[in-house]
């Protein structure tokens, strides 16, 4: 997730419609106490920081702290639980992200339906990752990639921050719209061992973040190949995406907020919770094809 501060901000302008309900009095004094924002994944993590900065702009412009509360595990499906059974007042808001998507399909006996429990309220922002070899890796181009992959099966691999996050479901789309291209998935506990492992050449090919990145690509000792978002990156305009070469293909990590359904039929001013919605429920339908054409189960 490569975005300034000023663009976090920009765009969690959307979040300032925050439930305006039914109910004229009612909007006109939300929110009259602290209101909480639930992230699924630890302090220090892009999705704690854009919580964190999100959570900072409403603060200041409603009157009332947004206390940012890390209930980490199960891919984040432990916060969303919490979310799904908390009062339906609009003081219980989730962090939504393309891991509410997976997890729809990669776990079986989830205790909610995300699409049922969980209402849209406003989208936030799509980051992009981007696709990096080690510089061992022959291949100076992503069509050179491809042919040396296709020539060269079971090969290379490709490490991950663990099964069916999105740095591994983004790789398998790419193998499955490359026509099938046999990479060896090697899953670690986190990006970061992911990130050492390629940086010392004991995997090959990465997908992750940006930010992440960016540093390594910029004195050589990673090698950018593709974004794989639908546009190309203002922080790396000469690299290409990789539906440039592979039509069609996109992945991103979507963020938004959500809160209980039956928010006291509440409505987000100045944004489109239903474009949310759909967007969500594509990201569901879209990562639930890659998770079962891939045979992925959750670890």
């Amino acid at each position: 997730m490569n975005l300034r501060r000023r663009q976090f901000l920009h765009l969690a302008a959307a979040a300032a419609a925050l439930p305006a309900v039914s109910g004229f009095a009612w909007a006109l004094t939300y929110p009259s106490r602290p209101v909480r924002i639930i992230v699924g994944f630890a302090a220090g993590g892009p999705n704690d920081i854009l919580a964190r900065l999100i959570g900072q702009w409403l603060s200041e412009r409603l009157g009332q702290p947004f206390v940012i509360e890390n209930r980490a595990g199960a891919g984040s499906n432990i916060a969303t639980e919490a979310v799904v059974r908390a009062p339906p007042d609009g003081y219980t808001l989730l962090l939504v992200g393309t891991p509410n998507a997976i997890n729809a399909t990669l776990y079986d006996n989830l205790n909610f339906n995300f699409i049922r429990d969980i209402a849209p309220i406003a989208g936030l922002i799509r980051g992009a990752l981007v696709m990096v070899v080690h510089p061992s890796v022959p291949a100076k181009t992503l069509p050179e990639f491809i042919a040396y992959a296709r020539a060269n099966p079971g090969k290379l691999s490709y490490g991950s921050g663990g099964v069916g996050g999105i740095t591994h479901i983004t790789a398998e789309l790419f193998k499955q719209e490359a026509d099938g291209l046999d990479i060896v998935h090697v899953p670690y506990r986190g990006v970061t061992p992911a990130l050492t492992d390629l940086l010392g050449g004991q995997v090959q090919v990465l997908f992750t973040n940006l930010a992440l990145l960016i540093g390594y690509i910029g004195i050589g000792k990673l090698r950018a190949l593709a974004i794989t978002t639908a546009t190309r990156s203002d922080a790396l305009p000469d690299i290409p995406t990789v539906s440039e070469f592979v039509p069609g293909y996109e992945a991103s990590s979507v963020f938004g907020l959500g809160a209980p359904r039956n928010n006291l039929d509440g409505t987000a001013l100045g944004g489109s919770p239903a474009d949310f919605g759909k967007l969500i429920a594509d990201e569901t339908e879209k990562w639930g094809k890659v998770i079962r054409l891939a045979n992925i189960k959750p670890e």
